[in-house]
């Protein structure tokens, strides 16, 4: 299949200074295309974007490729129940009518406000975290957030004795033969961030602050990856009877609302019927995104580095939405 409408719209992207570069690729009946475009680095010097092996802080996509997977893994192996109370598991938390349901598919209620987040450690962040509560929105509205899957990373924990991270390495990345993939990658080989006078070139480096201060207990972001392994992840939700993680039922399970009350959340995806044709799609705030077709066994991954030099652009946000638009109605 061809995407020239896509493909223009990525190359305006670019043109317009939006992102630096983009290493994308598209799934579909006829194979696999990859392409890049632009740069890999402007600051301190312009780098161009030349290797589509190259390793991205994935931010949010830790949520879906990672988290999700441990999880559902769990929960196939009888250790966990979607219907269980988190205060089974984490005891300090207060509202036990939340369940792990809630929390994978950000139904969960959960809000508030912690004061100087940015100067708390590791443990004062988790209890802080745990001490938030369940407003009116539990199981009626959903609210994306990030401590939805810190709180399910450290269920995992409290299941299996071991950090979310090292789980998702387990279970998830060398099942799938995601070699490339890891929390802790070389910076030579990763595309760079941020940049600011203080601290330089963020190369290597998770973005997210929460991730910094819990480290291997982060279940919501810290994953760094490329395209190769991307791919691999995407054919095998694409894919239910081959996938070698999860049974193909659960992995069906993706295509389908997880939602009590039909709020358009799948497993860790945003699941969204445009024009009768459901797709699901996960972003991370560094500038990365996935969406996926399930009944056209079609698929786009999209991968740069909009906070660099500097975050947060909220135009890339803006233009998001219009480029996913334009590949959906591409090849209907």
């Amino acid at each position: 299949m061809k995407y020239n409408k896509t493909e223009l719209a990525i190359q305006k992207l670019v043109n317009d200074g939006v992102v630096p570069g983009v290493n994308y690729a598209f799934i579909d009946e006829d194979g696999t295309q990859r392409h890049l475009i632009g740069n890999k680095q402007l600051v301190p010097k312009e780098v161009p974007l030349d290797d589509g092996h190259l390793i991205y802080d994935m931010a949010s996509l830790t949520k879906v490729v990672g988290t999700t997977m441990v999880i559902l893994k769990l929960v196939e192996d009888g250790k966990l129940s979607l219907e269980d109370s988190i205060s089974d598991y984490l005891p300090e938390w207060q509202y036990p009518e939340v369940t792990v349901r809630n929390l994978i598919t950000h139904t969960s209620g959960i809000e508030g406000y912690i004061p100087h987040r940015e100067q708390l450690d590791h443990d004062e962040l988790i209890k802080a975290l745990l001490g938030l509560k369940a407003g009116a929105g539990l199981n009626h509205e959903m609210h994306y957030a990030d401590v939805n899957f810190i709180f399910l990373g450290l269920i995992a924990k409290q299941v299996t004795g071991k950090a979310i991270q090292p789980l998702i390495e387990e279970i998830v990345l060398k099942p799938l033969h995601m070699v490339n993939s890891s929390f802790h990658p070389d910076a030579k080989k990763c595309v760079p961030t941020t940049y600011d006078k203080e601290h330089g070139l963020l190369q290597g480096h998770v973005h997210d602050p929460k991730a910094r201060v819990l480290g291997e207990d982060c279940g919501s972001a810290g994953l760094f990856s490329n395209m190769d392994d991307l791919l691999l992840f995407v054919e095998s939700v694409l894919n239910p009877d081959d996938n070698p993680v999860l049974s193909s039922d659960t992995v069906r399970g993706f295509y389908t609302d997880q939602t009590k009350h039909d709020l358009g959340r799948s497993y860790g995806f945003e699941r969204i019927n445009c024009e009768g044709m459901p797709f699901i799609w996960q972003s991370g705030f560094t500038g990365t995104f996935i969406v996926i077709i399930p009944e056209k066994k079609r698929a786009m991954v999209f991968l740069s580095n909009r906070i660099h030099p500097v975050s947060p652009n909220e135009y890339y946000i803006e233009r998001r939405k219009p480029l996913i638009e334009t590949y959906l109605n591409e090849n209907k």
